[in-house]
């Protein structure tokens, strides 16, 4: 080696697209409502769902208890905006984030190539789990729990659902993957949900599953205002032939439907959250505590076979005078309110916000990693029709499910390496 020559660190980079022209063509700045849902994206999943369902429905069908519903987001929301806003000198310029997310998710050489294979082990393990019977609407009215070896591998993989999608919004931020095979995998995983629905007779995962994508997608800049809109409508129009199509389903399995209840009125979901206005809250009833909390989100239920089930719905219907058959929830928002008083839910949003805006935010914007885990706070404990407190086991239980994968793609980061100062970079 000669003396003489003096070297210098190269970091190695490959080409970086700008997502505002990958995703709307020629259009050069942000739209102002993309921005705003990136200065405040916990507000936005939270808020969401009162805003385009549940608050209209109120106001439509002059639900006289819609003041509990403004009060709860009047508890929810603040603490939310206050975490954001703290955070909000490092998010730059309109658009200065959404390049810093492109850049962000640029060092990772085999991130398509993970988030397809990630698509097709949640295909897979979706697909096994509603073969073995876990998680439909018969085992829930007969209360048996599924423990067979293909209910239980496959229930180790339920969170990479959500953690696929993430990685391929990566990979299209990255240029690794184009709009097209993005849509294509997308409507894989969507479609596997929409099998699982016929296997299980319940509608809600799919619909939690898509106002995820929804959201995901939102914040992170890929998603137009009007394609929003579109979808919402789409829903609208088809929830009616779903409904029936459900009902059919579990009538033919031997499970009683009401059938003086209509499609329209299972979106009275004003009437879900306000029913919780009746009681004084806190409620004490049987609940996960911390103890629980961290056995069953961090042991696989494989290795602990003999623990009960966990469901806080079926305590709470019991509360009201229902069976141990049947569940009910006042949503997450009101279930949280309904538990911890209006407490809980200030306290449960600050710290959820918290830690969601550090994923999106701390050391600037997120890689493929910190995306990821992002999409499990939206997907669990954020999620409107999740149950509180099994919200945060799904946290836990979907982190666990995902470290191989983190640490495949942590240890797949394209690296710095040295080179001679008059040699070329490569970049």
């Amino acid at each position: 080696m000669n003396a003489s020559t003096s070297y210098r660190i190269v970091e190695a980079r490959v080409p970086v697209q700008n997502t505002t022209s990958l995703v709307r063509g020629r259009r050069r700045k942000l739209p102002r409502l993309t921005w705003l849902l990136q200065l405040f994206p916990v507000t936005t999943v939270v808020l969401a769902p009162y805003a385009l369902l549940i608050v209209p429905m109120a106001v439509l069908n002059d639900n006289p208890d819609i003041g509990f519903i403004i009060m709860l987001l009047a508890l929810a929301l603040p603490g939310c905006l206050v975490v954001e806003f703290a955070f909000l000198k490092r998010m730059g310029r309109r658009g200065d984030w959404q390049r810093a997310l492109v850049e962000a998710n640029s060092g990772y050489p085999y991130l398509y190539k993970i988030a397809r294979s990630a698509a097709l082990v949640s295909v897979t393990a979706d697909l096994l789990n509603a073969w073995a019977g876990q998680g439909t609407i018969f085992a829930q009215v007969t209360g048996e729990i599924v423990a067979s070896p293909a209910a239980l591998v496959s229930g180790l993989f339920m969170g990479w659902r959500y953690l696929a999608f993430a990685l391929l919004v990566a990979s299209l931020l990255a240029g690794q993957a184009s709009r097209l095979a993005c849509l294509r995998w997308t409507l894989c995983l969507l479609g596997t949900q929409l099998v699982v629905v016929l296997a299980t007779a319940l509608t809600a995962p799919l619909m939690t599953y898509l106002s995820f994508l929804v959201a995901l997608a939102a914040i992170c800049g890929l998603l137009h205002s009007r394609f929003i809109i579109v979808t919402a409508l789409a829903l609208f129009l088809i929830w009616p032939a779903m409904y029936e199509a459900r009902n059919d389903l579990r009538t033919d399995g031997g499970v009683a439907v009401d059938e003086t209840e209509t499609s329209g009125d299972r979106l009275r979901l004003d009437l879900q959250v306000t029913r919780a206005s009746g009681h004084d809250a806190p409620v004490d009833i049987e609940r996960p505590g911390p103890s629980q909390i961290v056995r069953y989100g961090l042991v696989p239920r494989m290795l602990d076979q003999d623990r009960p089930a966990i469901s806080t719905g079926i305590r709470i219907n019991e509360y009201l005078g229902g069976t141990s058959t049947s569940a009910y929830t006042f949503l997450s928002l009101g279930t949280i309110y309904f538990l911890d008083g209006p407490w809980g839910v200030v306290l449960f949003h600050i710290g959820w916000a918290l830690v969601g805006i550090l994923l999106l935010r701390a050391g600037g914007a997120p890689g493929p990693i910190r995306l990821g885990l992002f999409s499990f706070v939206v997907a669990a404990p954020l999620m409107w029709s999740r149950t509180y407190p099994e919200s945060m086991i799904l946290f836990v239980q979907f982190v666990v499910a995902a470290l191989p994968v983190l640490l495949l793609l942590r240890l797949g980061r394209r690296r710095s390496r040295v080179v001679p100062q008059g040699a070329r970079s490569g970049t």
